[in-house]
């Protein structure tokens, strides 16, 4: 997309994810000072710009909108209130599952499509498996995030998915280290995921062919 798009984009999920704030508030039940910071609008104005570059056709970039949106709502809530809600984890999936299918047909080539639908599976079932392992640890709304991000890794290749898996376990642990080694944090601690999971996801998507593509 050029550089109009991606500016007005960017500018558009800013101000959508700013005039969000009161129901974002509702939403997490919480007034945790993460709700009030602003990081919410810029991560929207971030995505929403990373977006409008990384997408090649209109329906590539309603997928990656909508979960980049998405996705900055969640960090927050998660961070606040550790909680990933239903509400702005179940839209994307149809939208994106949808746009894709449509691509699919378009192009005449449903590779990308199962690719992506079995590692949303794949990802979603792994992570079901460390929810029953460790309830404390891993919830549904981890379970249903991994099963979103791994529809739209998928389409891009299993390279992608790989990297953004083993990009959220390796910063989220390095985070939980940090916070044991400053004493910020002892074991029994509930750390945020969710926020994790996107980030290697981002890196997934951008370094992903680099990593294991060769």
């Amino acid at each position: 997309m050029g550089p109009v798009v991606v500016v007005g984009v960017a500018g558009l999920f800013g101000l959508t994810a700013m005039a969000l704030t009161p129901w974002l508030v509702s939403l997490a039940r919480t007034e945790s000072v993460w709700l009030r910071s602003g990081l919410h609008p810029l991560l929207a104005t971030l995505g929403g710009a990373g977006a409008a570059s990384w997408a090649d056709s209109v329906l590539e970039l309603l997928v990656l909108g909508t979960v980049a949106l998405a996705c900055s709502l969640l960090v927050v809530v998660d961070l606040a209130a550790h909680r990933l809600p239903d509400i702005l984890l179940t839209p994307p999936y149809p939208i994106a599952l949808g746009c894709f299918a449509v691509l699919g047909v378009v192009e005449g080539d449903y590779s990308d499509l199962w690719r992506s639908v079995l590692a949303g599976a794949a990802l979603a079932a792994g992570y079901l498996v460390l929810a029953l392992i460790s309830p404390s640890g891993m919830g549904m709304g981890d379970v249903k995030l991994a099963g979103l991000l791994g529809v739209v890794l998928g389409w891009y290749g299993w390279e992608e998915v790989l990297t953004g898996t083993i990009a959220a376990f390796v910063l989220g642990g390095l985070f939980a280290v940090v916070l044991l080694v400053t004493a910020r944090a002892d074991r029994k601690t509930q750390v945020a995921f969710g926020p994790w999971m996107i980030l290697g996801s981002v890196a997934g998507l951008v370094w992903g062919g680099a990593v294991f593509g060769g």
